[in-house]
């Protein structure tokens, strides 16, 4: 089978960044996306010394033409899309995770909260939808959706979950939207050799995370990384942290 081809959002630092080193070991062509070229480059500078096959690509999730762009990339380029990793992705502000709301869901600023699903949500949507039909070119296509286990409605519900206490509406909701995209986008591509899964990578110490995170980075690119590298038995319509499932 030929080089897997991926392509991850967002994968110039932080969790996108340790995703595609974690994928040198699969043999991935990895193409990250990045919003500033600049860092980019050094990015993928980086990547090419610790022996990842890595290109970028200057890419803002949030603009359609950067997605017409992306399809014409990977169309001209290699005639499909193995692997896509919606790893881009913004807060809401605050501390993360809250250790309280940091706005409360009757008092969340609209211009926020429509910010933060654009982002989150929208464009995750809208990228998928433009690159579906070079995934569908492939033997055996995966997408990976970054969520989040503040995404679980069960465990929010939940008082007595340790992320009972941790709400910031914006950011929560606009992950458990993108849960709802995973069930089913799934579901849609049930009888295909596609995969769509949803990855909690964990509280990580990036630059969103915070110092304070459990996580050291070099562990937070472990689950979207096996996601992407599921076997033909793995699974398609799951939420999971380091291969555990997670509650929706």
């Amino acid at each position: 089978m030929a080089q897997k081809i991926a392509f991850i959002t967002g994968g110039n630092r932080g969790l996108g960044f340790q995703t595609a080193l974690d994928l040198k070991d699969a043999g991935v062509k990895v193409v990250i996306g990045s919003r500033d070229l600049a860092q980019g480059e050094e990015a993928v500078a980086k990547l090419r010394a610790a022996g990842v096959d890595a290109d970028v690509l200057h890419f803002d999730v949030t603009k359609a033409a950067d997605h017409k762009t992306a399809h014409h990339y990977f169309d001209s380029k290699y005639g499909r899309l193995d692997i896509l990793v919606n790893n881009a992705g913004i807060s809401a502000g605050g501390s993360f995770p809250p250790s309280g709301p940091d706005h409360s869901a009757s008092e969340v600023p609209m211009d926020l909260l429509r910010k933060v699903f654009e982002t989150n949500f929208f464009a995750q949507v809208a990228l998928t939808e433009a690159l579906l039909p070079l995934i569908r070119k492939s033997p055996a296509g995966r997408i990976v959706n970054l969520s989040s286990i503040l995404a679980s409605l069960t465990l929010q519900a939940d008082s007595n979950s340790p992320i009972y206490h941790s709400k910031s509406f914006a950011y929560d909701a606009s992950k458990t939207a993108l849960n709802a995209f995973t069930i089913h986008l799934a579901y849609e591509l049930r009888d295909t050799k596609i995969k769509v899964n949803s990855a909690h990578p964990g509280w990580v110490k990036t630059e969103m995370g915070g110092e304070n995170a459990m996580l050291e980075v070099s562990e937070g690119g472990k689950t979207s990384a096996a996601l992407a590298t599921l076997p033909e038995d793995g699974p398609s319509g799951g939420y999971f942290h380091l291969g555990q499932p997670l509650p929706w």
